[in-house]
């Protein structure tokens, strides 16, 4: 919710370079309206940067809440997350070193995932890379 400014930035960049494109001028000289120009041609080149950032910030708000619960600043017991678990594990690394092992593989995964999902999403949706 705070970090909307920047999609709309984003937004607005590259609707003002989809704007400039031949394609939008050909589509209004044949007499599109402006819906169907927004719709067909804009809104499907525009969302693309959208979606590869949002699977970013996913990922960036996944490794935030896990450093501040780590820290103690996050979800206080009885409330189990990953941050927490790594915490309690730090004092058991020598004897048990699986109670922060996984944990952290599961946030290195998951992490890793979205990452991968946002370039996969990226490579089916991006028109530029379409063949």
């Amino acid at each position: 919710l705070t970090s909307w400014n920047g999609y709309a930035r984003q937004v607005r960049a590259k609707v003002m370079q989809i704007k400039q494109l031949d394609y939008i001028e050909a589509a209004q000289a044949l007499g599109c309206d402006d819906k169907r120009i927004i719709f067909k041609h804009i809104l499907p080149n525009a969302v693309v940067p959208i979606i590869v950032m949002a699977t970013l910030n996913i990922a960036s708000v996944i490794i935030l809440e896990s450093s501040l619960t780590f820290l103690g600043f996050g979800a206080q017991p009885p409330q189990s997350t990953w941050g927490s678990i790594l915490n309690e594990g730090r004092t058991y690394i020598l004897r048990a070193p699986h109670i922060s092992t996984y944990p952290g593989l599961a946030i290195m995964l998951t992490v890793l995932s979205f990452n991968l999902m946002g370039d996969g999403l990226r490579d089916a949706l991006d028109p530029k890379m379409k063949i």
